[in-house]
């Protein structure tokens, strides 16, 4: 029942792209929601030191921070854009997109990309000056893929567009049939070489980023089940990139890992998540729904930990940095495991609010953005 429930209350009607929330009681404040797990005094095994603070307003969508090299690309849901520097937070320019923001931020460095609430893809330019906007046919929930002089957009109907960076030109189009429902969540679209991979329905595909032809498809997960919510397996999420082997989760289904030169499955294993994955070369991490954080081993899948540590916590996608494995939670806290067993080595406090984005590395400084609006830079010693 509550694995029906955590599906739900993701999920939005493609015939109303929008539509009533379907929240779980669970998720409310009724008396049959878990308990998070209590935490230890903290243990501060590896040194962390807080740099700066900012502030970009309320964030209620999933946000996708964006980092190219020193400099980080966050946005709030009132519609504000800003670059910050990593190392000082010092912004480096900030614009609005004119609207509610329901997915971003994509950016190069030089072009940066958000679509607002009213369908529109706001692209700006390097300085933050406003450069083009294009509506959509469809609402979407992943941030845009900057790249190549191009930005792509993967939309709610499962339609994936290319536009001209400079002149917001669109350059071509193309939509696969899918399940009714969709996730009011982010997904998969990245630049792998020469090909734009995106997650379609359980699906890595490779498309030709010049023209959206199909290059390959690689299964992770399969539709299966009576009724369209146990049917749902989109991808979601940040993924783990080594090379040309990527690895992704299907939500609430399984995790998997692909070669992306060749277009086939190197393995897939059962999961229960709805967040993204990060990892290296030996292992990739990932949340579960309940809280567990998971290591499977990167060449075969098997798992090489599992910590309940953090259940009932609300955790973001991970992010693996250096000895640790770094996560985010729903009272605003952020912490640091140990990449080789999930033990506790430091917990961070933010603003009270939950972390509403995976955490990243821009530089040498650990980022994060809180519900609240609050971003935090971090520095580990």
């Amino acid at each position: 029942m509550i694995a029906l429930a955590q599906r739900a209350a993701a999920l939005v009607l493609i015939a109303t792209l929008g539509g009533c929330s379907m929240l779980p009681s669970w998720l409310g404040s009724g008396p049959d929601k878990p308990k998070p797990a209590e935490l230890p005094p903290n243990a501060a095994l590896v040194q962390v030191r807080p740099a700066w603070t900012a502030r970009i307003g309320e964030v209620g969508f999933p946000l996708s921070m964006s980092v190219n090299g020193s400099t980080v690309a966050v946005a709030s849901s009132n519609g504000e854009v800003a670059q910050l520097e990593a190392a000082s937070g010092r912004q480096l320019w900030r614009a609005t997109a004119g609207g509610a923001i329901s997915a971003g931020v994509g950016s190069d460095g030089k072009l940066t990309s958000v679509i607002t609430r009213t369908n529109e893809v706001v692209t700006f330019a390097g300085g933050g000056e406003p450069l083009w906007r294009q509506k959509l046919g469809a609402q979407a929930y992943t941030a845009p893929l900057v790249a190549g002089g191009r930005v792509f957009v993967l939309a709610a109907d499962r339609s994936v567009t290319a536009f001209d960076g400079q002149t917001g030109r669109r350059l071509w189009s193309q939509q696969r049939p899918g399940e009714p429902l969709v996730l009011r969540q982010s997904g998969v679209m990245l630049a792998v070489g020469d090909t734009l991979v995106v997650g379609l329905a359980g699906r890595l595909v490779g498309l030709n980023p010049l023209n959206g032809g199909v290059r390959w498809e690689a299964p992770i997960a399969t539709p299966r089940g009576t009724n369209d919510v146990e049917r749902l397996v989109d991808l979601v999420g940040s993924v783990s990139r080594v090379g040309t082997s990527i690895c992704a989760r299907a939500f609430q289904a399984r995790v998997g890992c692909v070669d992306a030169e060749r277009g086939t499955v190197l393995w897939t294993k059962p999961a229960a998540g709805a967040e993204g994955l990060h990892g290296d070369e030996r292992l990739v991490f990932g949340t579960e729904s309940d809280g567990k954080v998971v290591a499977w081993r990167r060449d075969n899948g098997e798992r090489a930990w599992s910590t309940d540590r953090l259940q009932y916590r609300n955790l973001t996608a991970p992010l693996a940095l250096g000895r640790s494995v770094v996560v985010g939670d729903g009272t605003g806290l952020v912490h640091l495991l140990s990449r080789e067993d999930g033990t506790a080595l430091n917990r961070l406090s933010t603003d009270g609010t939950a972390i509403a984005a995976a955490p990243v590395l821009a530089g040498n400084t650990l980022v994060v953005v809180t519900r609240g609006g609050g971003v935090y830079g971090f520095v580990p010693d």
